[in-house]
This record gives C-alpha cells, sequence and structure tokens, in this order.
C-alpha cells in the first residue's frame, strides 16, 4: 500500500473507554434517573394495581373497620356508641375466651410439631429425581389442593363413632376399642390435631424438598466416612443445613394453627361441649350468632395482634442466630 493510499484510508473509530468505580456508579445512576423520567417506574405498579385495588377494598378496608368498631358497640340502623375498651376487657375476662385461646394454643401447637416432623420425614423418603418420586410427590400433596371442605366431609365419614367406622375398623384390628373420636370431649380436640397434620405436612414437605436440594453433599460423604449412622446424618448435617427452613415454616404453620376456623367449624362447631372451641369460631359465634361485633371485632383485633407479635420474635430470634 503506497503512502497516499494509508493516509486516504479510514481510520478505525476509537471506542470510548468504559467508566469504572465511582464513573460506573454515576452512569448507571443517570440511566435510572432517565428511565425514571421516561415512565418506566410506573409499568410494574400499573400490573400491580388490579391485585392491590382488591387486597384494599377486601382486606385492608375491612381490617381497620374491624379495629373501629372493636372500640364500639355496634347497633346496625341504630348508629354506633363509643364504649373505648369496655369489648376487649369483655373479651379477657371470658371463661370462654380463656377456654378457645387456649384450645387453639394447643391445636396450634400439636399441628405444628406434627406436621413439620411429618413433612421432614416424607422429604427424607421422597428425596430424588425419579419419575416414580415425581408421581408420589404429587401424590401426597394431593391434601393441600383438596377443598377443606371435602376433607372435613371424608373425616367425618372415617371418624364415625360406632364399630364399623373405618378408624374404629383398624383399631378393632390391633385390639382397641371404638372411640368417639370428635364426639368424645377427651379425644375430640386430639381428633382435629391429626386431620390438620394429614392435610397441612405435605404442604411442609415439599419445602423441606426444596430446602434439601441446598444442603451440601460432601458433608454427607464426611460424616460417612467418619462412621455416623444415618440418624447421626441427618441430625448433625440435615437438619442444622434446614434451619432457615425450619424458621419459615415454623411461622406459616403456627399462624396457619392459630387462625384454624374452617375444619373446626364443619367436623364439631367447637362441640362437643365446648371442648374444640377455638377462638375463630367463638368469634364467629360472637359476631353472626349473638350479634355482639364489638366484642367479636376486639377478639379479632387481640388475635391479629397475636399472631403479629410470634411472628415478630421469631424473625428476630432467627435474625440473631444468622450474625
Amino acid at each position: 500500500m503506497s503512502l497516499d493510499q494509508a493516509k486516504r484510508a479510514p481510520r478505525p473509530e476509537r471506542r470510548a473507554p468504559r467508566a469504572t468505580g465511582r464513573g460506573a456508579d454515576r452512569a448507571a445512576a443517570g440511566r435510572r434517573g432517565r428511565d425514571r423520567r421516561a415512565g418506566r417506574w410506573w409499568t410494574p405498579w400499573l400490573f400491580l394495581a388490579p391485585a392491590l385495588l382488591l387486597f384494599l377494598y377486601f382486606k385492608f378496608i375491612p381490617m381497620a373497620n374491624a379495629l373501629t368498631m372493636s372500640f364500639q358497640e355496634v347497633q346496625p340502623y341504630l348508629g354506633n356508641r363509643w364504649v373505648g375498651t369496655d369489648n376487649y376487657a369483655t373479651v379477657l375476662g371470658s371463661d370462654g375466651f380463656r377456654e378457645a385461646a387456649w384450645h387453639t394454643v394447643v391445636l396450634a401447637a400439636g399441628q405444628t410439631a406434627g406436621s413439620m416432623l411429618l413433612g421432614l420425614a416424607l422429604a427424607l423418603l421422597m428425596e430424588g429425581q425419579g419419575r416414580r418420586l415425581g408421581f408420589v410427590r404429587s401424590a401426597a400433596f394431593l391434601p393441600v389442593v383438596v377443598p377443606i371442605a371435602v376433607v372435613a366431609e371424608l373425616w367425618r365419614i372415617m371418624y364415625h363413632p360406632t364399630e364399623d367406622g373405618m378408624v374404629n375398623s383398624l383399631l378393632g384390628l390391633v385390639g382397641s376399642g371404638p372411640s368417639g373420636f370428635i364426639n368424645d370431649p377427651d379425644s375430640s380436640l386430639v381428633s382435629l390435631m391429626v386431620t390438620g397434620i394429614w392435610r397441612g405436612a405435605p404442604y411442609d414437605m415439599m419445602i423441606f424438598l426444596a430446602g434439601l436440594a441446598s444442603v451440601d453433599r460432601g458433608l454427607y460423604e464426611a460424616a460417612k466416612v467418619d462412621g455416623a449412622s444415618r440418624f447421626q446424618r441427618v441430625w448433625h448435617v440435615t437438619v442444622p443445613g434446614l434451619r432457615s427452613v425450619f424458621s419459615i415454616l415454623f411461622i406459616l404453620a403456627a399462624i396457619r394453627g392459630l387462625r384454624v376456623f374452617t375444619e373446626v367449624f364443619l367436623l364439631t362447631n367447637g362441640g362437643p361441649d365446648g371442648s374444640t372451641e377455638v377462638v375463630m369460631t367463638l368469634i364467629y359465634k360472637l359476631g353472626l350468632e349473638q350479634n355482639r361485633l364489638g366484642v367479636g371485632a376486639a377478639g379479632a383485633v387481640l388475635l391479629f395482634l397475636t399472631t403479629l407479635v410470634l411472628t415478630i420474635v421469631v424473625h428476630l430470634v432467627r435474625r440473631r442466630e444468622s450474625r
């Protein structure tokens, strides 16, 4: 190539050097600012708007109304009368509320512990990638997707108190006498607890399966080389690796247990003799059957505060352990 041709040849374009460090941060901030000015910031909120409006109308506004009603004597068509904290004093001083709160705590604790233990056992048994395991997991998850009304009717049939009832027939095979189950005040609460565990364990199983995928397999091999048994590997490797999963499931299961209503209402409606009365069924009866809406709203606010405090305490304990 001659000298004249080299001078006439186009020179390659020089690219501006990429910004690094603070320059890159300023450039990214500038781009975000331009995107906001261009109107892109409201695009996610536009998609969320229908759900937020539904939540606002059907959840948050009723919650605010319930909080207001808890300080009033509700008189439909006559106007509400402000009574201050009298409704809370009535609820807290009621023997029925204390018994219902105790039943709720016992039922929530039993269902939480039982569903988590059974869910962990099922997760350990069904861990893997086989096709058959996928089918078994789907079959085991069915109680979660079945409507609670169907579940309640199914267990009502199984708990038939006569000798030819399904569960009593199985008990007869091992030489145990027939039980009244939900018709017996001594066994009704435990029977409801078993139903809740049966329905909640598959949900916990799926979350445990997701958590088991993050446990380091090398730790299992190291423990096996050291001579640890299967139970020791589960206790010293699996359980510590699932600590965060346990805390999340505890919150979810505890809230589910404290807010239990449908299965109790359909199976026993708080009976027999109030042996299965829980806070939610008591609130329903106070508000809608006895037309004491202010007292029922006060009970609902107390249940909400209990759930909120439990969630905050578990979160703080988990945060302290993670440090």
